[in-house]
């Protein structure tokens, strides 16, 4: 198992599997991994076949909900740099103060939010972390089981969507992610890893000196 996933004490220690099914989440990559295997085992396996989006994935999923909204919100500070929305304001006090005061805050700046504001997937993780659709009346109806997984999903996917290498972002977001999970706050530095295209063969090179 690699050492990249080592030590994530803030995840719970049950299976990955019964985890992805209780969020009504699917990973694409096939596993080979026992249904039984903890979330480090199936991450690792992740990794060695490529599967990086389905590693974000299952860590929005296996991450504590707090957490996974901190996640989405540096994932958001990539796109809004200094310059934070009102959602991402809200959402980000909210994790430093998860208490019903930030939360109505959080509904408040998603009620004002622009149809194109992306951080509102951090805002919504936010709202809906304690388990319900909001507070007051709200707080009555429980929220959806993968509201929060997919949110923080959906905030890193979209970092990476405007990230000018994005398989370099996706390393630093899964970093950030492991990163947390060890009880860090998750501002890691970028990883040094080199994303450039493999050179080609010899047999590739003659076939594409052929084709042109």
């Amino acid at each position: 198992m690699s050492e990249r996933f080592d030590n994530l004490k803030k995840i719970p220690d049950e299976p990955a599997a019964r985890m992805l099914s209780a969020k009504a989440t699917k990973l694409d990559t096939p596993v080979e991994a026992p249904a039984s295997a903890r979330v480090e085992v199936v991450l690792s396996e992740l990794a060695e076949k490529g599967g990086w989006v389905d590693i974000l994935r299952l860590l929005s999923v296996a991450l504590p909900e707090r957490e996974a909204v901190w996640w989405a919100c540096i994932a958001a500070r990539d796109l809004t740099g200094e310059e934070a929305t009102p959602c991402l304001k809200a959402a980000e006090a909210w994790v430093f103060g998860p208490n019903d005061k930030n939360r109505e805050a959080v509904q408040v700046a998603l009620d004002a939010a622009d149809m194109d504001d992306d951080t509102t997937l951090a805002a919504t993780a936010a709202l809906y972390a304690p388990g319900t659709l909001g507070v007051g009346e709200m707080a009555e109806l429980a929220a959806p089981p993968s509201a929060v997984s997919a949110c923080a999903f959906g905030m890193n996917m979209v970092a990476v969507g405007e990230a000018e290498d994005p398989l370099l972002h996706m390393h630093w977001l899964i970093d950030r992610a492991v990163d947390i999970a060890r009880g860090g706050n998750g501002k890691v530095d970028v990883p040094a890893i080199d994303t450039s295209p493999a050179p080609l063969s010899d047999d590739e090179d003659d076939l594409q000196e052929e084709e042109s």
